[in-house]
Order: structure tokens, then C-alpha cells, then sequence
């Protein structure tokens, strides 16, 4: 289905799962960190090798059932997927970044991307290879590093620079800075879309965070989850 028509570059906890779900609601087959729950033959090492040997990924392969790309490990790549796709559109999910700090302590820092201790076998572990996935490209791994996280100044600084880098590196009219308050009009206007007749999704709360966290995991490693 590649190439991708959509690159979302914005952070984690920005309303990206609100966003793919709208972007999927307007035809666009989204791929986002859930994914890797929803979608088996995704292998997060993939994704991980990417990152670190970014000339020899293959984009094509990687996003080869999708069109659009929203949410980690996308936004670590958003440079090279647009260079890679240059007629590709780029949407930046921008939220306050005292309420994303907080977002972001409450569901994917410190535990979600914390990689599984003692002796595991990457190759025969799919929530180890999923979880060093996550770890490693959320934030250059610093989720997953509670010393560094906890600087709540750091991370927003890091949070608002890289906003800003989005905004000087892509062409503005390729460009959409969109907050989760804007909803369809805005969305469908950059897309040249229709309006749809239903509300503007507004999904992934904290607590429904965490509870598809343990399922996706559960799955992963074939079993059912603990009520």
C-alpha cells in the first residue's frame, strides 16, 4: 500500500490515536504504535534496526500495508519518510506540554517501554523484541529512563524543540499543525476531504492507555489478559 501519503510527526500522547482513527474513518489504512498489537506480521525489529542504521532501512517493507503513518516510531523517522516520500503530507499533533509532561508520566514513561529484565532471547520473544522497539526510539529512550524523564523542564524543552524543528524543516504548505480541539474542519480542509456527519474521534485516555497496554502485551505473548 506504500508509498505513504501522510507522515504524522508529532509525539506520542498528542492525540495521534484520535488521529489515526480519524485518518482511517476518511480511508487511509494508519499505522501507529498500536499496530504492533492489532497488525502480527509487523516485526518491531524492524523498526528498531531502522533506527539504528537508518540508510539501510527499508521504508517500503516497513509500511508496506499502510499509507499513512501517525504516532512512535514514526516520528523518530518523520525526516527520513519525508524525504523518502516528498508528495507526502506532514501533520504535527501539538498539545500543551505541561499536559503532555503529565500524559506522558502516566502512561508511557518509566513502565509501558521499560524492556523485560534477565535472560531473554529477542528472537523468541515478542513483547522483549516489542518492548526494546519502543524503549529505543520513543524519545531517543528516554522514557524508559526514569533519572532523565523526571526533569519535567528537559522533556518539555525537548518536547517544544522538536515542534519547532518540524515546523523549520517542513514546507508549509505540506505542513499541518493540528491540535486534538480542531477537529474534522481543519483535518478535511488540509486533506481535501469531506466533513464526516459524526463527531471528531477523541480516544486513548490514560486509563483506556494502560488497559490496551496489558491486552497488547498479553497478546504478544500469546496469552489472554489478567482481569
Amino acid at each position: 500500500m506504500a508509498p505513504l501519503e501522510i507522515i504524522g510527526a508529532g509525539f506520542g500522547r498528542t492525540g495521534t490515536d484520535s488521529l489515526r482513527t480519524a485518518l482511517n474513518m476518511l480511508g487511509y489504512k494508519t499505522h501507529h504504535m498500536k499496530s504492533f498489537g492489532e497488525d502480527l506480521s509487523l516485526d518491531p525489529d524492524d523498526f528498531y534496526h531502522a533506527y539504528l542504521h537508518r540508510d539501510e532501512a527499508n521504508w517500503e517493507k516497513m509500511y508496506e500495508n499502510y499509507n499513512a503513518a501517525v504516532d512512535w516510531p514514526t516520528t523518530s523517522f518523520y525526516k527520513e519518510l519525508y524525504a523518502k516520500y516528498p508528495d507526502a503530507k506532514v501533520i504535527l499533533t501539538v498539545r500543551d506540554a505541561d499536559s503532555w509532561y503529565t500524559s506522558m508520566l502516566n502512561t508511557l514513561a518509566h513502565r509501558s517501554h521499560a524492556p523485560p529484565k534477565g535472560d531473554v532471547d529477542p528472537t523468541k520473544n515478542p513483547r522483549f523484541k516489542f518492548q526494546r522497539m519502543a524503549s529505543t526510539v520513543c524519545m531517543n529512550g528516554l522514557t524508559s529512563k526514569p533519572d532523565e524523564f523526571d526533569d519535567k523542564e528537559r522533556m518539555k524543552k525537548i518536547f517544544l524543540d522538536h515542534n519547532e524543528e518540524v515546523k523549520r524543516l517542513i514546507p508549509a504548505d505540506k505542513l499541518l499543525v493540528f491540535e486534538l480541539e480542531n477537529g474534522w474542519e481543519k483535518l478535511c480542509s488540509f486533506l481535501g476531504k469531506e466533513i464526516p456527519d459524526v463527531p471528531y474521534p477523541h480516544i486513548n485516555t490514560t486509563a483506556q492507555h494502560q488497559e490496551y497496554v496489558k491486552k497488547m502485551l498479553s497478546r504478544q505473548q500469546g496469552g489472554k489478559p489478567n482481569n
